[in-house]
């Protein structure tokens, strides 16, 4: 929404952009819906626009003002056609959150089993796209009143955090060398912006159901008790935390 002021135009409209938001019983997808519920218009974006778009209309179903954008976080020409998008209809963003994923290693066991292409394809999802998308998209977050980055975190990560004596092999390795330097990336991006009122934090959302195809457990999160935690990051006051790591045993205050 825009509101013109002499020859002055403003843009009004609170919005939010979150990657890997391509699957209904997915974590992005229960962000999405808490941040629709608090006002925002929210981006929804995936590598395949089919599989957004359908999510979009059920959100708007439900009241919400919604757009579905292809976005790959390995082609920087979706990230800028994105942006420019954003640029034209709200010309600022207020909300980012990081949360495609790949795990591509799901069950090595073992850093010294883990596949080369496996960890590429990991650290251009979760290190290198986040990255390469908040450059793209700094312009709008600059142009929010006090825009916040939130960065999906994982317990995986936590094996490497602990020290270099893991007590045990480390488990899906890709996946978890990328979620430990995201959250090295989250505190590179909050000193980098020091000096502006955007905060960057990273969220480890827990054990979340949202992949019953890989046995999930029965005391795994919902995706929308998750998606709490995400939201209160994402909506953060101006004397909030930057540069920090939260999950549900530590969230956000």
């Amino acid at each position: 929404m825009k509101r013109t002021m002499g020859t002055m135009t403003t843009h009004t409209t609170r919005t939010a952009l979150i990657t890997g938001a391509g699957r209904a019983a997915g974590l992005g997808f229960a962000v999405a819906r808490g941040l629709a519920e608090r006002g925002f218009h929210v981006v929804l974006t995936a590598r395949d626009a089919s599989a957004v778009e359908p999510l979009a209309a059920l959100l708007r179903q439900e009241g919400h003002a919604v757009t579905a954008l292809p976005l790959d976080l390995s082609d920087r020409a979706t990230m800028d056609a994105a942006a420019a998008r954003l640029t034209e209809d709200f010309g600022r963003l207020d909300v980012l959150v990081n949360n495609a994923s790949a795990m591509p290693d799901f069950r090595v066991l073992d850093a010294l089993d883990a596949d080369m292409d496996a960890v590429r394809t990991a650290m251009e999802v979760s290190v290198i796209g986040p990255w390469a998308l908040t450059q793209a998209l700094l312009p709008l977050l600059k142009a929010a009143p006090a825009a916040r980055i939130v960065n999906v975190a994982s317990l995986s990560a936590q094996q490497i955090a602990a020290g270099l004596d893991l007590g045990a092999p480390l488990r899906s390795p890709a996946y978890s060398m990328a979620k430990y330097m995201l959250n090295a990336l989250t505190g590179v991006l909050a000193r980098a912006l020091a000096d502006t009122p955007i905060l960057v934090n990273a969220v480890d959302p827990g054990n979340t159901a949202t992949h019953p195809e890989r046995g999930d457990d029965a005391d795994d999160r919902t995706p929308a008790e998750s998606a709490r935690d995400i939201v209160r990051a994402a909506t953060l006051g101006p004397d909030g935390p930057t540069g920090q790591l939260f999950g549900n045993t530590h969230p956000a205050t």
